[in-house]
């Protein structure tokens, strides 16, 4: 079925307005439209982390960013040193990546036992590495720059925040501000991806209402509704007048994720998935594939330079006191969340499609990918399976630190 397949992702799809078109295979349309939706999910991600979360408070921070970074340059050195000077050297930013998704699910089914904290720490470093996977695409993954859309797609993101600053609060004045936003980093040659980060960046963090107003206003409208008003809906006002008011207590960066993120989870990843994750699974394939230099960078990259990057990055960083483990997480526990980091699933495929244009390149990296990601999650399941029946329940939850590891 494999010509079938290709020939439907292939399928062009046009949209356009006036004497503006834009006329892109089908694959396309998910990887540059839809895949923006997720990178929004990503940008409102990192918001949060940086307003609220773990990486607003910078010796929390520490550890999991220092991994983050051990995480991203070591694959990348890895795959460099089997790729240097051939023709699947591009490809070095694959095996940086951390599927943040699978990771939790193998830490979520192997470790019942393991410290809670070892959760936050994989959420924190791979927060981090997305980071450094938007830097990685805008900065060597984008094509030839033009400066004019890009000076419009700056503009854009200023009245966005000018919107804000003179309190427009209408959700469509957002929607066709980031709709022209995407237009213009597209028209621009930076993947329009990024637009979608930007985005998610700019939308803010802080509730419009306060809650405890809203609350003594809901009191107040329900102690003068009756059940029967005469005439029927007499009080639908102040009805909609609070619900507008409940709406605006939970801040927009919330809502907006709230909508999305069940649509970007169950819609446009696996629609990601399903067009790019596809490999022509032949003899020959395979064959080709086992003696590829860039199969083999990338399961070394994500199998062997994310678990050495990560442990070793955090090992140094506690013993040079730049930082400290987790309550409760030993150096055997944080091997085996070192090792699920190298699932490098969605973004690593997203990154091959950016990387090379020739199919039989993009096919071995996929298969490394396949293959290295499917070890990693082994080899962290195992890890994280045996520290979790080694380690009594009871000192898990003191909290103490182990140096000893397995």
């Amino acid at each position: 079925w494999a010509e079938g397949v290709a020939h439907y992702w292939g399928t062009p799809v046009r949209i356009g307005v006036g004497e503006f078109e834009l006329n892109k295979p089908l694959v396309l349309w998910i990887n540059d439209g839809l895949m923006t939706l997720f990178f929004l999910v990503v940008g409102l991600e990192i918001k949060r982390e940086f307003t609220i979360g773990e990486l607003r408070d910078p010796r929390a921070a520490a550890l999991p960013v220092l991994a983050a970074v051990g995480g991203m340059v070591v694959p990348a050195g890895l795959y460099l040193l089997v790729n240097v000077g051939g023709e699947g050297a591009r490809g070095w930013g694959i095996p940086m990546a951390t599927d943040i998704a699978f990771a939790l699910g193998v830490l979520t089914v192997a470790a019942r036992r393991a410290p809670a904290t070892l959760r936050p720490f994989l959420l924190t470093l791979a927060i981090v590495d997305d980071i450094g996977a938007i830097l990685v695409i805008a900065v060597f993954y984008s094509g030839g720059v033009r400066l004019e859309p890009l000076a419009v797609a700056l503009g854009l993101c200023l009245l966005i925040v000018l919107s804000q600053r003179i309190q427009i609060r209408a959700t469509a004045v957002y929607v066709a501000l980031g709709v022209a936003l995407w237009v213009a980093t597209f028209e621009s040659g930076v993947h329009p991806t990024i637009a979608g980060v930007a985005l998610g960046l700019l939308t803010p963090a802080v509730a419009f209402q306060r809650p405890r107003a809203v609350s003594l206003e809901a009191h107040r409208v329900a102690d003068e509704t009756v059940d029967e008003p005469s005439p029927p809906d007499a009080d639908a006002p102040q009805w909609l007048e609070l619900a507008r008011l409940s709406r605006e207590a939970v801040s927009p960066l919330a809502r907006v994720e709230a909508v999305l993120h069940p649509w970007t989870s169950l819609v446009v990843v696996p629609l990601f998935a399903l067009a790019n994750a596809g490999v022509e699974l032949s003899r020959e394939a395979l064959r080709e594939a086992a003696g590829s230099p860039i199969t083999l960078g990338v399961v070394l990259g994500l199998l062997v330079g994310k678990t050495v990057g990560i442990w070793g990055a955090s090992l140094l960083a506690v013993a040079v006191r730049a930082a400290r483990l987790p309550a409760g997480v030993d150096r055997g526990s944080l091997l085996g969340a070192a090792a699920v980091a190298g699932i490098g699933f969605t973004v690593s495929l997203f990154v091959t499609e950016l990387a090379f244009l020739r199919r039989d390149l993009i096919d071995e990296a996929k298969v490394g990918i396949l293959a290295g990601s499917a070890l990693a999650g082994i080899l962290g399941y195992v890890v994280l399976s045996v520290r979790g029946r080694s380690v009594p329940p009871a000192r898990a939850e003191e909290g103490q630190l182990d140096g000893v590891g397995a």
